[in-house]
């Protein structure tokens, strides 16, 4: 009787042991933050962009703010972003980053729509890659000045449950009213450059197919204004005129004016564009 009772008791503690060693090996492996660098979506030098993913990424939960520089169209580079890349890591700590590059309006081979056919293809490729990056479909596009143009201009044109939401800070809306009405430090030849110089009267089609405020339906994706009342690069009437037509089409949006900034700002209105951005990602993209 000893000997049986001996048996079980051995058989029970062994049984034991092994479902505690079954129940501690089927933890998952936590996924580390990882950073990749002039990740190339296209074969151009500039075809290339750089991808912040978080920790504990998911297919499904994981949202992705994609990042377009400015500059003019034909300068600039995506390393101009690198300095609000860590607050935007800080403020969106679950979603994965992606700041890109866009060959550059600098002769008559780059000219428009290079730069549309450059975001396309990153967000293209973003989509394409998307199971490796563990990282969900759910897109958001933030761009500066001639980029927020480039997001809005995508977004617009390409409407569809992919791009969840869009950032403007202080871009183009209508190309023919920002060569015919330049704002002070814009003159119409350095909007004419992005068309290889030619001007609403020669070349109507390009000034049309260019501006975002032409491509506005219904089902264009939420959109956060945000513009300064001293810009000397791009009007406020850019964003007013976005706005309005926002407005009459019934698509969400939110405009936010800063009076007395220019062309990009710093110090607590910064601080308030960001909290802006958070609240309204917050209620627009699910």
């Amino acid at each position: 009787m000893y000997r049986l009772f001996l048996l079980i008791a051995l058989s029970a503690t062994l049984f034991s042991c092994k479902k505690d060693d079954t129940s501690t090996t089927s933890q998952p492996t936590p996924i580390a933050a990882s950073s990749q660098l002039n990740v190339a979506y296209g074969t151009a030098q500039l075809q290339k962009m750089d991808i912040y993913l978080p920790a504990n990424r998911s297919l499904t939960t994981t949202k992705v703010l994609v990042v377009i520089h400015g500059g003019a169209w034909s300068q600039g580079d995506k390393a101009d972003m690198n300095i609000y890349i860590d607050t935007l890591k800080k403020r969106l700590p679950t979603y994965a980053i992606i700041n890109i590059n866009y060959r550059l309006a600098v002769n008559a081979l780059t000219t428009f729509p290079t730069q549309e056919l450059d975001v396309k293809a990153a967000l293209d490729y973003i989509i394409a890659n998307s199971n490796n990056y563990l990282i969900s479909n759910k897109i958001v596009l933030l761009g500066v000045s001639a980029g927020a143009h480039l997001a809005l201009l995508h977004s617009y044109k390409n409407s569809n449950a992919t791009v969840k939401a869009v950032i403007d800070f202080f871009g183009p809306t209508d190309m023919a009213a920002m060569y015919n009405s330049p704002a002070p430090l814009a003159p119409p030849s350095s909007i004419a450059q992005l068309f290889n110089g030619a001007t609403p009267t020669s070349n109507p089609a390009a000034y049309m197919q260019s501006s975002p405020i032409n491509y506005v339906t219904i089902q264009s994706s939420p959109t956060l204004i945000l513009h300064g009342g001293n810009d000397p690069l791009v009007k406020p009437s850019q964003a007013t005129a976005l706005r309005d037509k926002l407005l009459i089409t019934g698509v969400s949006n939110q405009y936010v004016f800063y009076p007395t900034e220019g062309h990009g700002w710093e110090g607590a209105n910064l601080t308030d564009s960001y909290n802006k951005i958070e609240s309204f990602l917050t209620q627009y993209v699910q």
